[in-house]
């Protein structure tokens, strides 16, 4: 909003226009959103698709645990009695550290870990409009929470361009070219004094 201000720009003098589509596509372009607490990431769908997946359990709502605090959740999912699956949702760097130490010590016991730099996920980040004294707008992020859970539901599975992606860049859903761009190996790295000698 600075910036705008800053080159003489308000939004209410703009013009309205069409939705961009990058798909070249004629017609209205439809918003949705993906399952998930408001503008968070995928954990929600991620562990709904594992647990059908890996456990043939369909999972229909999803329970977060607050650990240390709002900002560090989890994620279980019981089958006879065991935890089959564990997920975590880490926002916010002082988080993020613990985690990264807990992980270097080999505590750190998730099968998915959902990270985000901004406290609160990405509706609290500072690229969010806040007051004039600088200070998170608690009624405006109340709003843009409530317009961003008020979107229909797209799972990415079902989106008709993922598909077509798929099928004509990717040469289908279990193809050499799949394994090839979108799976990764990872190794672990010596322990190095320097840190400019890291070989990635």
């Amino acid at each position: 909003m600075q910036m705008m201000e800053q080159k003489g720009l308000l939004l209410t003098k703009v013009e309205p226009a069409a939705l961009d589509n990058i798909f070249e596509e004629i017609g209205d372009v439809r918003i949705a959103r993906h399952e998930g607490r408001g503008s968070d990431g995928f954990l929600e769908h991620i562990f709904k698709y594992a647990a059908k997946e890996i456990f043939g359990i369909e999972v229909k709502e999803i329970t977060y645990k607050t650990l240390r605090n709002k900002d560090f959740q989890e994620v279980t999912l019981e089958k006879d009695g065991d935890v089959v699956l564990r997920f975590a949702a880490t926002y916010g760097f002082r988080n993020i550290q613990n985690m990264v130490y807990k992980l270097k010590k080999g505590k750190f016991p998730y099968n998915f870990i959902e990270v985000l730099a901004c406290p609160g996920g990405c509706l609290n980040g500072k690229g969010q409009a806040m007051t004039e004294d600088r200070k998170m707008d608690k009624d405006l992020l109340h709003q843009m929470e409530g317009m961003y859970t008020s979107l229909p539901v797209q799972l990415p599975e079902a989106n008709m361009h993922v598909q077509m992606l798929y099928q004509e860049w990717l040469q289908g859903r279990n193809s050499a070219k799949v394994q090839e761009v979108l799976h990764r190996k990872y190794h672990a790295l010596s322990e190095m004094s320097n840190s400019i000698d890291i070989k990635w």
